[in-house]
């Protein structure tokens, strides 16, 4: 598999990465397995899929545990990536970015990961109370005490905090700019696929010409470009796509064109639509690597297989003319 390199680190990752988040959070309960999700992170890492994206926040806390039962007697052969800044409550979440929360949730961390040092450390959302220059200054000194080895910040919550007449990543770029006089960033991780495209526009031009690793946050729009899902099918209450604008059984119906058009290049190519998605993620720069989320074996080895398939300019062209994804604000 193709190597790509996290900002300005010395360590390299697969062209591919699993976000474990389903395992344990976000995604279907009653589908969950410990041990299923062992398997599909093996899976993974067998086919080179070495950065595994996790967070304290997934469970709670029950994510990292199962990354670091993972790994083991994996650890030399992962990029492990986990997150810190956000609480989770009974009904709520909040954030947290006081320097001596981001220093014991980091020690706790690595007690749950079983590693001795996290390879990226991302910022999961910043806290309004707390300037985040301080926030970054805290994660900077777990660099400096050799307990991480490199720092990212998350914009995958944007678009909730959009002020009106705003782009979707403007309060983005200012943290980064912020945050780049303090320590320098090296990754960002925030939503790309084909039907979520507004990193292209700021967001990933900023990385680039930084030299800052893109981590591309639902590559797969949720599991919708897979093609695996019927319009009205439903989702658990927990679920977060049963409160999601796109997955509206009106919405999925009226979104089929999109999986309709990966399904046709997949077809010239012997691919499945998943693959196709992750591989225009691929084709939008040697900085960026998508984060596909599974929780299944069988899901991880397809996904990983997509690092083999190149489009060229005639499949390009064709999902550029793709219509573009409805939800339920529009």
């Amino acid at each position: 598999m193709e190597r790509r390199t996290i900002g300005a680190t010395a360590l390299e990752v697969g062209a591919i990465g699993l976000g474990c988040m389903p395992m344990s959070w976000g995604y279907t309960e009653s589908q969950r397995n410990g041990e299923g999700s062992l398997r599909a992170v093996h899976a993974a890492l067998d086919r080179g899929c070495t950065l595994l994206d996790t967070a304290d926040m997934y469970g709670p806390f029950t994510n990292e545990l199962l990354v670091g039962r993972a790994l083991k007697d994996r650890r030399a052969e992962a990029f492990v990536s986990t997150k810190v800044g956000l609480l989770v409550g009974e009904q709520h979440i909040v954030a947290n970015g006081r320097p001596g929360y981001v220093k014991r949730a980091c020690d706790a961390s690595l007690r749950r990961l079983q590693t001795d040092v996290i390879d990226l450390y991302q910022l999961h959302r910043t806290d309004p109370e707390v300037p985040i220059e301080e926030t970054w200054g805290a994660m900077a000194e777990l660099v400096a005490a050799g307990k991480v080895r490199s720092l990212g910040l998350c914009a995958v919550g944007a678009r909730a905090g959009r002020r009106r007449g705003t782009r979707l990543y403007d309060g983005t770029l200012r943290q980064l700019e912020r945050v780049q006089q303090v320590f320098p960033v090296s990754s960002v991780q925030a939503e790309l696929s084909v039907w979520s495209k507004e990193a292209l526009e700021q967001l990933l031009p900023w990385c680039v010409t930084r030299g800052v690793g893109f981590l591309a946050a639902m590559p797969l729009g949720n599991g919708f470009l897979t093609g695996t899902l019927t319009p009205g099918q439903g989702f658990e209450p927990e679920d977060i796509r049963a409160r999601h604008p796109r997955f509206t059984a009106e919405m999925m119906a009226a979104n089929q064109p999109v999986v309709a058009g990966l399904r046709r290049v997949g077809a010239r190519h012997g691919a499945t639509p998943g693959q196709v998605a992750l591989a225009w993620v691929l084709a939008q720069g040697r900085h960026v690597v998508p984060v596909p989320g599974t929780k299944k074996e069988r899901w991880a080895a397809e996904n990983a297989a997509a690092a083999d398939l190149v489009l060229d300019r005639r499949d390009l062209a064709e999902i550029a003319a793709l219509p573009p994804a409805r939800g339920s604000w529009d």
